[in-house]
């Protein structure tokens, strides 16, 4: 069903306004086809100018261990099960895990994030990156970390060490997922986000698009991120690295990606929205108009295995467009 674009902007402002919409209406929008894709962008583009005016986020992340990793995700060339040509290296020391936000302190970034490869970590490994952010005492940077399944005391250390966020993905909507991966299940994840919002942790939690997922399931994810109250939504489009499960796959296109942007913005009105990894390979030279669809904020610099916009290409981009990053 199309929209004309004075219903889009309309379906916008009731969401604006608070109205609770019929699940039909969504599935509408998530059908919309690709040359109306432009005009349900104009509505998510007025939800995320109310909630966030012209301000946007910047993260950045540091791959404090990687490769090995004991689980099956398809698309992840950290896997033990695939045969990546990745760099392995156990978790960092200390002064490493500090390296990257001491560089950023100064920077427009706001938050500096640790990623370690895994199901989980030890407790000692969970005490050695809480404890290299507990030293880190510049206010200028928020803290976050993603270290897998964790229990209920890791959590309240890494809370009690001064890290506010902590990221874990679903990754793709229930009804998906063991096409994905088998190793662990989706309520391991569920649950993982409920200890760090137990703990007083502000939770991160997107997914990975263009891993075989209907736009249907698309808006499955966003329902169920909604109803975890999750407080920031990362988007990743998939590179189809060599070596795991879709290498050579990949069925995005720049307007699927602005158009999956589009429909988490009206699902999650008020939530933080960050374009993460694969943004560039995926929407080439549209990349620019993840804000237009939606988006506050970007993850700049380097990800875990592939290579990102370094900071001033982002800041360049963000200012030509007539936004600010968040000071």
């Amino acid at each position: 069903m199309k929209y004309p674009i004075e219903s889009y902007i309309d379906i916008a402002k009731n969401i604006i306004d608070g109205q609770r919409l019929e699940n039909t209406v969504y599935h509408h929008l998530a059908l919309t086809e690709d040359k109306d894709v432009f005009e349900l962008m104009a509505g998510a583009d007025l939800i995320r100018d109310t909630f966030f005016k012209r301000e946007i986020q910047l993260c950045s992340i540091c791959n404090g261990k990687s490769g090995m990793c004991s689980e099956d995700c398809r698309f992840c060339a950290q896997s033990k099960f695939h045969a990546s040509d990745i760099e392995i290296y156990p978790l960092m020391p200390k002064a490493e895990l500090q390296k990257g936000a001491y560089e950023l302190m100064d920077t427009h970034v706001h938050r500096y994030s640790i990623v370690t490869t895994g199901k989980g970590l030890p407790d000692n490994e969970v005490r050695q990156v809480g404890d290299a952010l507990g030293e880190l005492s510049s206010k200028k940077l928020s803290y976050c970390v993603s270290l897998g399944i964790l229990n209920d005391a890791q959590m309240d250390y890494l809370k009690a060490c001064g890290v506010g966020r902590y990221h874990h993905n679903l990754e793709t909507c229930r009804s998906h997922f063991d096409s994905v991966c088998t190793s662990h299940t989706y309520d391991d994840r569920i649950n993982t986000i409920k200890r760090a919002k137990r703990a007083g942790l502000s939770v991160c939690s997107g997914g990975i698009f263009g891993v075989d997922e209907s736009m249907a399931q698309v808006l499955e994810l966003a329902f169920e991120l909604k109803a975890l109250k999750v407080d920031a939504v990362p988007i990743n489009f998939l590179t189809p690295m060599p070596g795991t499960c879709f290498e050579g796959k990949n069925n995005l296109t720049p307007i699927k990606c602005l158009k999956i942007i589009s429909i988490m913005r009206y699902v999650l009105p008020d939530t933080d929205i960050i374009i993460c990894g694969g943004r560039i390979l995926n929407l080439k030279k549209l990349h620019s108009l993840v804000f237009q669809a939606g988006a506050n904020g970007i993850m700049t610099g380097n990800y875990l295995t592939t290579t990102g916009n370094q900071l001033q290409e982002d800041l360049n981009m963000i200012h030509q467009l007539g936004f600010e990053p968040v000071s």
